[in-house]
């Protein structure tokens, strides 16, 4: 029998995640086609644990993995070079972590920024749009690295009460976009904030600490969160003291190569 898609109007609402399609079709994880990106259509979205992710000429796709991948922040992984750079980092009166300083500019280099292997972007003009309003709105956020009064990396997410979802960073320095991914573990485990959803399954993710769980603990998970009063959106360098002086997770194995001048994935899709 042929795979059925089913095909949204902006006023219909989201098919149940467990309708998505299995790790036996064309695309595993594929939910609808069609409906919205405006407020109230992505917010719906988020707090059932779906995503649009979608290229130029196509209409919008819902997706809702299984597994999911995401990192516990309290096994982040802190390789022995990412720990020095931190340790550079923090250290450099002109290297700084900004919050919700500059998003549109974060959200338009993570679409422009060249990335290995890729052609294009899934960062259409239509989804910039979109997660500015969500920004506006308060439940979008960007994580900055600044050098020198100079944007050279950071990642855009998305929160609804204490549930964090990542969607996408970028780096134009060494490391710049795992400076930022660091700094977001920090205010997170500041926060409360148990899990961040990376989406989909990466190597570079992986790397860092990121794993895979059921779709249906996750939904468990983003149910309890995001009833949770919402984050602190602040960066104090303090912050850097829980992770550099005790990480909970250290590892000598080599990190991943510099991101220079690439955009990395955070998720896949990213």
């Amino acid at each position: 029998m042929p795979l059925q898609l089913p095909w949204l109007e902006p006023e219909d609402p989201l098919p149940p995640p467990n309708r998505a399609w299995g790790p036996d079709t064309p695309a595993p994880g594929l939910l609808a086609a069609g409906g919205a990106l405006d407020l109230a259509y992505l917010r719906a979205a988020y707090a059932q644990g779906c995503f649009p992710w979608f290229s130029a000429g196509q209409s919008i796709l819902w997706w809702s993995p299984d597994p999911r991948m995401v990192l516990p922040v309290a096994e982040f992984r802190l390789h022995r070079s990412l720990r020095k750079t931190l340790q550079r980092f923090a250290a450099t009166p002109d290297c700084e972590i900004r919050i919700d300083h500059a998003f549109g500019q974060v959200i338009r280099a993570c679409a422009s920024t060249p990335r290995a292997g890729q052609n294009g972007t899934w960062i259409v003009p239509e989804m910039v749009r979109a997660y500015e309003r969500l920004h506006a709105a308060g439940d979008a956020h960007s994580v900055e690295t600044w050098v020198d009064g100079k944007l050279v990396g950071g990642l855009y997410c998305v929160a609804l009460g204490r549930a964090v979802f990542g969607e996408s960073m970028f780096a134009h320095a060494s490391d710049a976009s795992k400076i930022a991914l660091a700094a977001l573990v920090c205010l997170c485990r500041r926060e409360g904030v148990a899990l961040i959803d990376c989406q989909q399954n990466t190597a570079h993710l992986a790397s860092l600490g990121a794993r895979e769980i059921p779709r249906t603990d996750f939904l468990q998970h983003i149910a309890t969160a995001q009833t949770l009063p919402p984050l602190r959106w602040h960066f104090d360098p303090s912050y850097w003291d829980g992770l550099l002086a005790h990480p909970l997770v250290h590892s000598t194995t080599a990190a991943t190569p510099p991101a220079a001048a690439t955009a990395s994935p955070l998720p896949a899709h990213a």
